[in-house]
Protein backbone atom coordinates (compact mmCIF):
# COMPACT_ATOMS: atom_id res chain seq x y z
CA UNK A 1 0.00 0.00 0.00
CA UNK A 2 1.33 3.13 -0.89
CA UNK A 3 -0.06 6.87 0.58
CA UNK A 4 0.71 10.03 -1.82
CA UNK A 5 0.77 13.70 -0.63
CA UNK A 6 0.87 16.53 -3.20
CA UNK A 7 2.23 20.23 -2.45
CA UNK A 8 3.51 23.09 -3.69
CA UNK A 9 0.68 24.60 -5.48
CA UNK A 10 -0.17 27.49 -5.46
CA UNK A 11 -1.26 30.91 -7.39
CA UNK A 12 1.65 32.47 -9.84
CA UNK A 13 1.23 34.87 -12.67
CA UNK A 14 1.81 33.56 -16.82
CA UNK A 15 5.34 32.73 -17.20
CA UNK A 16 6.16 32.13 -13.73
CA UNK A 17 7.33 28.39 -12.29
CA UNK A 18 6.85 26.22 -9.31
CA UNK A 19 7.69 23.03 -8.30
CA UNK A 20 5.03 20.19 -7.39
CA UNK A 21 6.09 17.58 -4.60
CA UNK A 22 4.91 14.19 -4.39
CA UNK A 23 5.21 12.24 -0.96
CA UNK A 24 4.86 8.39 -0.52
CA UNK A 25 5.00 6.49 2.27
CA UNK A 26 6.41 2.98 2.51
CA UNK A 27 8.97 1.07 1.09
CA UNK A 28 8.57 0.27 -2.06
CA UNK A 29 8.38 3.49 -3.44
CA UNK A 30 11.29 2.32 -5.99
CA UNK A 31 9.51 -0.25 -7.33
CA UNK A 32 6.73 1.95 -8.46
CA UNK A 33 6.37 4.13 -11.68
CA UNK A 34 5.21 7.74 -10.91
CA UNK A 35 2.91 10.24 -12.76
CA UNK A 36 1.08 13.33 -12.80
CA UNK A 37 -2.29 13.99 -14.10
CA UNK A 38 -4.16 17.28 -14.07
CA UNK A 39 -8.22 18.14 -13.81
CA UNK A 40 -9.61 21.50 -15.20
CA UNK A 41 -12.84 22.44 -13.80
CA UNK A 42 -15.55 20.57 -16.15
CA UNK A 43 -13.02 18.41 -17.70
CA UNK A 44 -11.85 15.07 -17.79
CA UNK A 45 -8.45 13.90 -15.94
CA UNK A 46 -5.46 14.80 -18.56
CA UNK A 47 -1.98 13.03 -18.51
CA UNK A 48 0.74 15.52 -17.81
CA UNK A 49 4.37 13.50 -17.10
CA UNK A 50 5.11 9.73 -16.05
CA UNK A 51 8.51 8.69 -14.70
CA UNK A 52 10.05 5.18 -14.44
CA UNK A 53 10.76 3.51 -11.03
CA UNK A 54 14.62 4.18 -12.00
CA UNK A 55 13.96 7.16 -13.21
CA UNK A 56 15.57 6.32 -16.62
CA UNK A 57 12.20 6.58 -18.54
CA UNK A 58 10.11 9.64 -18.90
CA UNK A 59 7.35 11.01 -20.80
CA UNK A 60 5.48 14.00 -21.51
CA UNK A 61 1.87 15.09 -22.84
CA UNK A 62 2.57 17.65 -26.21
CA UNK A 63 1.23 20.38 -23.92
CA UNK A 64 4.24 20.71 -21.60
CA UNK A 65 6.94 19.48 -23.36
CA UNK A 66 9.83 21.37 -22.74
CA UNK A 67 8.09 23.94 -19.90
CA UNK A 68 7.79 20.71 -17.34
CA UNK A 69 10.49 18.29 -15.83
CA UNK A 70 9.32 15.15 -13.95
CA UNK A 71 11.82 13.65 -11.47
CA UNK A 72 11.91 11.23 -8.51
CA UNK A 73 14.42 10.90 -5.55
CA UNK A 74 13.86 7.29 -4.28
CA UNK A 75 16.14 8.47 -1.41
CA UNK A 76 13.24 10.64 0.31
CA UNK A 77 10.53 8.81 -1.53
CA UNK A 78 9.00 11.73 -3.50
CA UNK A 79 8.44 12.63 -7.02
CA UNK A 80 8.90 16.17 -8.14
CA UNK A 81 7.16 18.35 -11.36
CA UNK A 82 9.06 21.46 -12.26
CA UNK A 83 6.86 23.50 -14.01
CA UNK A 84 8.31 26.48 -15.91
CA UNK A 85 6.39 29.28 -18.16
CA UNK A 86 3.66 28.55 -16.66
CA UNK A 87 0.47 29.59 -18.97
CA UNK A 88 -3.54 30.40 -18.14
CA UNK A 89 -4.61 27.07 -19.38
CA UNK A 90 -1.92 24.90 -16.48
CA UNK A 91 -4.79 26.04 -14.27
CA UNK A 92 -6.01 22.82 -12.57
CA UNK A 93 -5.69 20.78 -9.79
CA UNK A 94 -2.40 18.13 -10.16
CA UNK A 95 -2.76 15.09 -8.83
CA UNK A 96 0.56 12.53 -8.38
CA UNK A 97 -0.05 8.98 -8.72
CA UNK A 98 2.04 5.68 -8.61
CA UNK A 99 1.63 2.00 -10.25
CA UNK A 100 3.55 -1.04 -9.13
CA UNK A 101 5.87 -3.41 -11.53
CA UNK A 102 4.10 -1.67 -15.01
CA UNK A 103 6.01 0.26 -17.51
CA UNK A 104 4.76 4.53 -17.43
CA UNK A 105 1.57 4.65 -19.18
CA UNK A 106 -0.57 7.95 -20.23
CA UNK A 107 -3.69 5.82 -19.42
CA UNK A 108 -5.07 6.84 -15.91
CA UNK A 109 -6.67 3.87 -15.38
CA UNK A 110 -3.08 1.90 -14.89
CA UNK A 111 -2.12 3.38 -12.12
CA UNK A 112 -3.13 2.03 -8.61
CA UNK A 113 -2.76 4.96 -5.72
CA UNK A 114 -3.51 8.48 -6.57
CA UNK A 115 -2.76 11.63 -3.82
CA UNK A 116 -5.61 14.10 -2.83
CA UNK A 117 -4.30 17.18 -5.09
CA UNK A 118 -2.82 20.10 -5.41
CA UNK A 119 -4.48 23.21 -6.65
CA UNK A 120 -2.32 25.58 -9.26
CA UNK A 121 -3.81 28.43 -10.24
CA UNK A 122 -1.80 30.55 -13.20
CA UNK A 123 -3.07 34.23 -13.92
CA UNK A 124 -2.99 35.86 -17.14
Amino acid sequence: QVQLVESGGGLVQAGGSLRLSCAASGRTFSTHAMAWFRQAPGKERDFVAAISWSGGSTDYSDSVKGRFTISRDNAKNTVYLQMNSLKPEDTAIYYCAATRWRPISRDSKEYDYWGQGTQVTVSS
